[in-house]
């Protein structure tokens, strides 16, 4: 049963929802960049055709080394992985997008899952810091304040969550209960 508080914030959550806001898009264009990754198994994939295109997605930002909000919101989201249960790299894919992509190598990202425990269908990134930050800013995490927007400590503790077949694209808090999130990703899912 949920309580008011978890009522409210997810009213909030829907609300970002009802933005109706897209990854990526500039006027007409839709594209998501078409970034080449790393995957933690050390796998070279491309962000938009092979981890995007036609699929449901939700997408953090996170370091390995990060002492603040990555191992709640990555505690958090396994939470969601296991509300998920087998639709979990079937039906939706999670993905987390290393912010210090020139510290965290696939072997430095493959250790952090392990120590995590996370399971097949959710894939830890890393890429070209350069091609990593225009990925970053295409898919909104980022501050309007470069000053904070520099701060790795200060990321944005968001999630974006998206069906790209059908376009639909909203953001959630990343420590949202995760009942909520699941509720999120319902609502992008037709």
């Amino acid at each position: 049963m949920n309580t008011r508080r978890e009522l409210l914030l997810g009213l909030g959550a829907l609300g970002v929802t009802a933005l109706g806001c897209h990854a990526g898009a500039r006027g007409g264009d839709r594209r998501i960049p078409n970034t080449r990754l790393q995957t933690h198994t050390g796998q070279t994939v491309r962000f938009y055709d092979d981890l995007v295109r036609d699929k449901l997605v939700v997408i953090n930002m996170m370091y390995a080394a990060c002492t603040g909000i990555c191992p709640t919101a990555t505690a958090n989201l396994r939470q969601v992985y296991r509300l998920l249960g087998d639709r979990a790299g079937r039906e939706v894919f999670l993905y987390s997008l290393s912010l210090q992509p020139q510290l965290d190598s696939p072997e430095v990202l493959g250790e952090y899952a392990r120590q995590q425990r996370i399971g097949p269908g959710w894939l830890f990134l890393t890429g070209a810091p350069e091609e990593v930050e225009q990925l970053r800013y295409s898919l909104g995490f980022y501050d309007p304040d470069p000053a904070l927007d520099a701060d790795k400590n200060s990321h944005t503790g968001m999630l974006r969550i998206g069906n790209e077949r059908y376009r639909r694209w909203t953001m959630a808090p990343a420590l949202a209960t995760p009942r909520q999130i699941m509720g999120t990703i319902e609502h992008v899912d037709i």
